[in-house]
């Protein structure tokens, strides 16, 4: 097939042997299927910024840190520079998410290299040596359904205990292999401590996940895997292993309003004291 622009010149380089077939466009990269010497490949190609179909994409980059200062301001700016760092640090993330949760031990395809663009990386195959199908392409028993989902579900605990929530987790960015559900997609990855949308994110990315393999399991549609997965979070209880029960127990207690209101009294108390000492300092200066 005619070799697409921006992976030339990882042929040019010797990293990929031949560009054998498309695999898919999706809204953020054109995927494909190469040859590395004897080893076939997945190569990723992400658009940019200006074309990729995904939304609300600052939303996602809230809490992503730059280590030159020079390259933030440009963000900031939005200028030329600028959108092509925007864009660099949109496929770093991706790259990083995927090493990172490797080690978590989460199954994601293993990244080799990302070029200008270009994400080369494993390629995930059935028992046959075909592409691995999408989760949404996988017609599943009962206990299959709930099995594969309390593998996902486990593979969410790894990522939050390695500070990542996936921000997009469905049904399309899980393929099936014969090991089981393998995550992919991460390029929208988010920071759980920095970004103030984690609790959302995880929260949406769990309750699709148990909506999908609940068509197969009607058990799951009534879990509440979400709340108790960040529950513990936040409780600084969750490990990578936790075992899940699916069952959350909503807080009785009623809010400690009067407690608020002392406590932002004696704040504002501090800070009055704070400024009369400054400004009687100033006076005997």
């Amino acid at each position: 097939m005619k070799i697409p622009k921006r992976i030339q010149p990882l042929i040019e380089e010797g990293l990929i042997d031949e560009v054998k077939s498309r695999l898919m466009s999706g809204k953020e990269a054109d995927v494909y299927v190469v040859r590395c010497n004897t080893d076939i490949r997945c190569a990723k190609v992400y658009k940019e910024a200006a074309k990729r179909g995904f939304k609300q994409a600052a939303q996602y980059q809230e809490g992503r840190k730059t280590r030159s200062s020079r390259r933030a301001r440009a963000m900031e700016k939005g200028s030329k520079y600028g959108r092509r760092q925007q864009d660099e640090t949109w496929h770093n993330a991706e790259v990083d998410a995927l090493r990172k949760l490797a080690q978590a031990g989460v199954r994601v395809p293993l990244p080799y290299t990302c070029v200008d663009g270009v994400l080369l990386m494993e390629l995930v195959t059935d028992s046959e040596g075909a592409v691995a199908p999408r989760l949404s392409e996988v017609t599943l028993s009962p206990e299959q359904a709930v099995h594969d989902h309390g593998v996902v579900m486990q593979y969410v605990v790894r990522m939050l205990c390695a500070g990542i929530v996936h921000g997009d987790l469905s049904e399309f960015n899980i393929l099936v292999d014969e090991q089981g559900p393998v995550i992919i997609d991460l390029p929208q990855a988010v920071d759980a401590a920095a970004n103030n949308n984690a609790e959302y994110m995880l929260i949406r990315d769990v309750n699709k996940i148990s909506h999908y393999y609940g068509q197969f399991a009607p058990q799951l549609l009534k879990s509440q895997y979400a709340k108790e997965i960040w529950g513990l979070y936040e409780d600084g209880e969750l490990h990578p292993d936790s075992e899940l029960t699916g069952h959350f127990e909503e807080s009785t207690e009623a809010a400690d309003v009067d407690g608020v209101l002392v406590e932002i009294d004696s704040i504002l108390a501090e800070e009055e004291a704070r400024k009369q000492r400054m400004a009687e300092a100033e006076e005997s200066a």
